[in-house]
């Protein structure tokens, strides 16, 4: 399928005049939406990233409800056969700069046109076709998606439940290793200090009392 197509009948359109903005401006974003359905060409200038795709969805929406009530003809059938941007007027302003100078400013517009047809039997049947496996493609997708998350949480729950059962169970000599360690553990800083200070070895008393007696005796004499 081609791009733009030309029908027996111009199609409906519809026209936004005096819009602010370059129609340079405006012909960046109507290329990207030539030749598309109305759909795509929503779905470009709804995440397109340019001031002017606003007043442009807002033309291409007035041209589509033309054709509806006007015309009688389905949204989902018609596409963008033409849309150009005209120069409109001109404004033109002044800006002070330096040493007394002024420089022009000049605020143009534009006239944009989107002209709206119907697809030829031909064209509408292949793009049914096409719109009929891209929602086949994604289900499949999706469910081919769908079923390698619940292998993966299935996987995930299978190792959780084995590291849970590997760890509630002990090994065979950690008991004995931690009764052995429990029973030599050494005595607190406390008693062994009590300990060492209520025994006193024999031959240091004998020691400390020979001092005092020939200390006695040398007073007196």
């Amino acid at each position: 399928m081609t791009g733009a197509k030309t029908n027996e009948r111009p199609g409906t359109r519809a026209r936004a005049s005096y819009v602010r903005s370059s129609a340079y401006k405006a012909r960046v974003v109507l290329d990207q939406i030539r030749g598309k359905s109305y759909e795509e060409a929503r779905e470009i200038l709804a995440f397109s990233e340019r001031d002017i795709a606003v007043p442009i969805r807002k033309v291409v929406d007035s041209a589509v409800a033309n054709a509806e009530h006007n015309d009688g003809l389905d949204p989902e059938e018609l596409y963008v056969s033409a849309c150009y941007a005209d120069e409109g007027p001109t404004l033109k302003r002044w800006r002070p700069r330096a040493r007394g100078r002024a420089t022009q400013i000049r605020k143009r517009s534009c006239h944009i046109t989107v002209i709206v047809s119907r697809y030829d039997d031909d064209d509408l049947e292949e793009f049914r076709a096409r719109a009929a496996a891209g929602v086949g493609r994604a289900a499949s997708d999706a469910e081919a998606r769908r079923r390698r998350v619940a292998r993966s949480r299935q996987a995930s729950g299978s190792e959780e439940s084995s590291d849970d059962a590997a760890g509630d169970k002990p090994s065979p000599g950690s008991e004995e290793s931690s009764g052995g360690e429990a029973g030599d553990k050494p005595p607190p800083d406390g008693e062994r200090a009590g300990g060492e200070a209520g025994e006193v070895s024999p031959g240091s008393e004998e020691s400390s009392g020979g001092e005092q007696s020939s200390d006695d005796e040398a007073r007196e004499a």
